[in-house]
């Protein structure tokens, strides 16, 4: 988004008495009588090799189909910022389907939009909606942590010392499945095999990010992956250190042509498509939805030159199990990497169990801790 378009909100902003009626609009109602205007906000650029790119891929696909309007801001914080981005949307532009795509956006500032706005539909991305929200407020997630457990397999099968490294922002439930699905795929292949996790603090942290990928380098580990916004910096640094990596949110394998392995990719493109069809055909969408291989919510990268016909073989037997259902990443007997046991011997969590939403620990193998 142009700084002009910036600057152009938060002047409008300051007439918020007066914004409707300058812009011929009355908030909840579409632009035009034609089109529907839809909202994307991201928390970081739209061109990050990551998270926020995954999703203007998704919006970009939106802007094909007819009779819509697509609106777009990036680099929005996770405050009150979002808050003002959104309203700016249904005010001035006529936005009556909104995507805040940033984790930390949905509470309390969807809340409280939904709440101000009840015509205007929220879908957020990663949040937890309850019964107890607004109905016009939604949550939409994918099984990413299936596509993470394909790359644990290709990384415990090409990894020569079995030390694996693992650099992530912050131990939310959502991350904390994301690098045990890594392990428990790792040890799939390699039982031995370790993940050594670092936490950065938050989601868009370079420094941090090439300092943890040398740390882990100057460990012995020869594998690195991530969950962080912008996987570029990881991705680079493990090339540079002559190490091989895993990427995450899109396709990463253009920074690092030989060194990358294969990623857990989102696949916004198939979502974002179908919601909005779905709101202008006057369809309900779902509050709470989810969805994984099966659904094509995510997708693996393509592999990379490194890896062999073992990890290639072992991988695609999961992702086919995965994507037919019926296969449980999180199944018993499963410890802890305290020791303590979480999910008893004869019993499994599939997906779609809500108890997996709510992850608070990282299993055995996993050197690190969730404090």
């Amino acid at each position: 988004m142009s700084l002009f378009r910036h600057s152009r909100r938060r002047f409008l902003q300051g007439a918020a008495g007066t914004a409707a009626a300058l812009s011929g609009l009355l908030p909840g109602r579409p632009a035009f009588a034609d089109e529907v205007v839809v909202g994307f906000i991201y928390v970081g650029s739209r061109d990050d090799y990551g998270y926020n790119q995954a999703h203007a891929q998704g919006a970009a696909a939106v802007k094909a189909m007819a009779g819509v309007k697509v609106d777009e801001e990036e680099n929005v914080p996770e405050t009150e910022a979002v808050e003002k981005s959104m309203e700016s949307m249904i005010n001035l532009d006529g936005a009556t389907l909104l995507f805040p795509t940033s984790f930390g956006y949905y509470n309390p500032h969807v809340l409280k939009m939904a709440e101000k706005y009840p015509k205007v539909r929220f879908e957020h991305c990663g949040g937890l909606w309850t019964p107890k929200d607004p109905t016009n407020a939604a949550s939409y997630f994918g099984y990413i942590d299936e596509c993470q457990y394909l790359s644990g397999i290709v990384a415990g099968h090409t990894s020569k010392t079995g030390k694996l490294g693992f650099v992530a922002a912050k131990p939310i439930p959502q991350v904390l499945r994301n690098i045990n699905a890594f392990t428990l795929g790792a040890r799939s292949a390699n039982p031995q095999a370790q993940t050594q996790v670092i936490f950065t603090g938050d989601w868009s942290m370079p420094v941090k990010e090439a300092e943890a990928t040398n740390s882990l380098v100057d460990q012995g580990v020869d594998v690195v992956t991530c969950h962080v916004d912008g996987p570029k910096t990881v991705v680079e640094t493990a090339a540079r250190r002559g190490i091989w990596v895993t990427g995450y949110h899109c396709n990463q394998s253009v920074l690092a042509p030989k060194a990358y392995l294969t990623g857990a990719e989102w696949n916004w493109e198939q979502l974002y498509p179908k919601f909005v069809k779905m709101f202008m055909a006057g369809e309900p969408i779902p509050n709470f939805y989810r969805g994984g291989l099966k659904e094509g919510l995510v997708k693996p990268s393509p592999y990379g030159p490194a890896v062999g016909e073992a990890a290639r073989k072992q991988a695609d037997d999961a992702k086919a199990k995965l994507t037919a259902g019926g296969f449980a990443i999180f199944k018993g007997p499963l410890v802890d990497n305290r020791g303590k046991t979480v999910i008893a011997a004869g019993t499994q969590q599939g997906q779609t169990d809500p108890t997996l939403e709510k992850m608070d620990y990282l299993v055995e193998g996993v050197i690190g801790s969730t404090s």
